[in-house]
């Protein structure tokens, strides 16, 4: 009998074709316009509740319901988004994702009361996930291997951060034009652009796969119901206060019970969906923490510089140059890590955003009453320059460690990381939201203990703020009663602003712990090595 043919070696992958640079820059600004897309559809209603509220003659609370329904499907569908591109091709999964949000975008023209705007929220959450990753594969498509994970990774990331200052900024002047109709309109407007660009760009196609099996619909719908009902729980708990509303409990328990019961499926797997047991191994669960911090502290802008604004009765229209700011800022901050980012160097980069971070919210920490935007244009952009600084090294140092284990484990790594930006930014929202109001009821009480009208000092007061209504009040009791209600919301505003400088305190430690933290590991890591060259040595 002839021998057998040897085995034929594996094909090499084909060498990287330059782009032409026509095309490259179209494939950046589809990138950016992805990004963009999906970023001003997610922040455009969250900067604008109240404006949103009062078109829908609806509470404050319940215009929050817009933020949850988007958020509900939104955290979870990059599970499900990475298997349907695989099986399905990356053309059809492109094309059928920009269509789906152009459609969800098209409702929200039609939307004329607040059960309709949830509802069609929800389903813009649904069409608006693709938009993130086609955003991220626009951008790294131009570029060699090499420089993907460095340049094409950090400006990717850029254009996803430039969504939440640029609704603030453009905002104002879209609901002078049309309310909420005009924000539906950008939205629709950007989508038609962006559907454009994916239809006439298509994206190099990838080998097709049969990836999706019964068991992974079952677990990816458990995971779904989960993460769903914990950011409903994240975005509604601190409206409703977290031991107040039955329904936050029972959200909680079908979310710790529906990914209990998935985590029970996928150990029993062979080819599971998720591998849960690399998902809980240390290095993993160190990366999701260092990664959950990173969320919590960053929240001092997300959440704080807005949040203490509003609290002192500005609108967007009035922190327009911060935001302004805080683009520039991030921009900036994406260029530089870009500039600097090489494999190796990315604990000294995280050393340097905590650092920022830290000092950017030291200095907010000192902040009064009479502080406004340009007050804090310093701070804010040293946190957002290092906001740009963080995620991309992380993204990078953890998907190289993945790609060591297998591609397998590729999807674990994107769920871990995705979860920990979604589910992670919700639950810093969640905390400093939740610290603030605890510590306001505090400094309130404190406050209130030394407001007495027989103090001279605070009878004048009342005397002073009462005189404002003696033009249309004649009764002095009257004026009275208007004066003391005005010198409570007085005593309120000052109780929120020693909140949120006892929050940005929080902050400000918080990135020193992390900063220390991380220099005791590199420390500890330059040890190990040191030790392990003259063992190495003796062996030999």
């Amino acid at each position: 009998m002839p021998a057998a043919d040897p085995p034929k070696p594996a094909a090499a992958p084909p060498p990287f074709v330059p782009m032409p640079w026509p095309r490259a820059a179209a494939c950046m600004t589809a990138s950016l316009l992805l990004a963009l897309t999906q970023g001003l559809g997610m922040n455009l209603v969250t900067a604008n509740l109240t404006q949103v509220q009062g078109a829908f003659g609806a509470t404050s609370v319940e215009a929050t319901w817009l933020v949850a329904a988007y958020m509900a499907p939104n955290v979870s569908l990059a599970l499900a988004l990475i298997k349907l591109r695989t099986q399905y091709g990356l053309r059809n999964f492109a094309e059928l994702s920009i269509l789906g949000f152009v459609f969800a975008s098209v409702l929200n023209l039609f939307v004329g009361d607040l059960h309709s705007a949830v509802a069609v929220r929800f389903m813009s959450g649904i069409a608006a996930a693709p938009m993130s990753s086609l955003g991220f594969l626009y951008m790294l498509e131009p570029f060699p291997p090499q420089r993907k994970l460095n340049v094409g990774l950090s400006l990717a990331l850029t254009n996803i951060s430039l969504g939440a200052p640029l609704a603030r900024i453009i905002s104002p002047a879209l609901l002078d034009l049309g309310g909420w109709h005009a924000l539906a309109m950008l939205e629709l407007g950007l989508a038609l652009v962006a559907f454009a660009f994916v239809f006439l760009l298509p994206l190099a196609p990838i080998p097709h796969a049969k990836v999706i099996g019964p068991l992974d619909v079952v677990s990816y719908l458990l995971v779904a119901i989960g993460f769903g009902a914990a950011a409903i729980v994240l975005v509604l708990g601190k409206l409703y206060w977290w031991l107040e509303a039955p329904f936050l409990g029972v959200l909680l328990v079908l979310a710790v019970a529906s990914v209990t019961v998935a985590a029970i499926i996928e150990l029993g797997r062979k080819n599971p969906l998720l591998d849960i047991r690399w998902l809980v191994s240390p290095p993993v669960v160190h990366f999701m923490a260092a990664l959950l911090l990173f969320r919590i502290v960053l929240s001092e802008q997300t959440s704080g510089a807005s949040g203490l604004f509003q609290a002192l009765g500005l609108t967007n229209d009035q922190t327009r140059g911060l935001y302004v700011v805080i683009l520039a800022a991030t921009i900036a901050g994406g260029l530089a890590c870009a500039a600097v980012m090489k494999v190796g160097r990315e604990p000294k980069i995280h050393l340097v955003a905590l650092a920022l971070i830290a000092v950017g919210a030291f200095m907010d920490s000192r902040a009064t009453s009479l502080t406004r935007p340009e007050n804090m244009y310093l701070s804010q952009a040293i946190i957002a320059f290092a906001g740009a600084l963080f995620l991309p090294p992380a993204l990078s140092s953890g998907l190289m460690s993945a790609l060591k284990k297998g591609p397998n484990y590729i999807l674990s790594f994107v769920i871990v990381f995705l979860t920990t930006q979604s589910l992670g930014g919700l639950l810093g929202a969640a905390v400093f939201g939740t610290f603030v109001t605890i510590r306001e009821k505090f400094h309130s009480s404190l406050l209130v203990e030394h407001v007495a009208l027989t103090d001279p000092l605070v009878a004048a007061r009342v005397g002073q703020l009462s005189g404002a209504y003696a033009r249309v009040l004649t009764d002095p009791v009257l004026r009275s009663a208007e004066g003391t209600a005005l010198l409570a919301q007085q005593a309120t505003r000052e109780a929120n602003v020693l909140a949120y400088n006892d929050a940005f305190l929080v902050i400000a430690a918080l990135a020193l712990f992390a900063f220390a933290a991380l220099l005791v590991h590199m420390g500890a890591d330059a040890l190990r090595a040191r030790l392990r060259g003259p063992l190495a040595t003796a062996s030999a």
